[in-house]
Formats: C-alpha cells, structure tokens, sequence
C-alpha cells in the first residue's frame, strides 16, 4: 500500500463483513492492513474494468487491424519515452 494514504470510514451489511473477513482468512489473511489492500485492490480492479469496457465501446466500430495498428504505435510511442528517462 502507498505510504500516502487517506482513512475511508466504510458502512457494510454485516453478512459482507462476516463473508469477506472469512474470505481474507481462507486466503491466509486476517493480519492487519489486509482487509485495507482487498479494498484498495478490489476499487481499482473496478475502475479499470469501468474504463475497459468505456474503451471498448468506443472502439467497437474500428477495424480490429486498425485497431492493432493504432495500439501498436501507442506501445512505440510509450516505450520510447520510458527509455529516455
């Protein structure tokens, strides 16, 4: 987890708590911060899910090729920048 944080005060139905506290233990968890990373992880899988899809809709009348090409270039152009830092 970052070293910046921010305190979220959640509100959950007692049968998720039960449910995700026997969930982190089965995993092996139950040790502090964990059930702060499942959060922190499950937000974020949420939001790049939201974006995919976003994404995927608003590429669905492209030409898969084209869209190879266009992601490609991205990739080129991507890479290239991170080599010159």
């Amino acid at each position: 987890m970052a070293t910046d944080t921010t305190r979220w005060n959640l509100v959950v139905s007692k049968q998720t708590d039960k449910s995700l506290r026997q969930f982190l233990a089965a995993e092996g968890g139950g040790k502090k911060g964990d059930l702060s990373r499942f959060v922190e992880e499950a937000v974020k899988k949420h939001i790049f899910d939201t974006a995919l899809k976003a994404a995927r809709e608003h590429n669905k009348d492209l030409d898969p090729d084209e869209l190879d090409a266009m992601i490609e270039e991205s990739l080129v152009w991507a890479r290239a920048r991170m080599r010159k830092r």
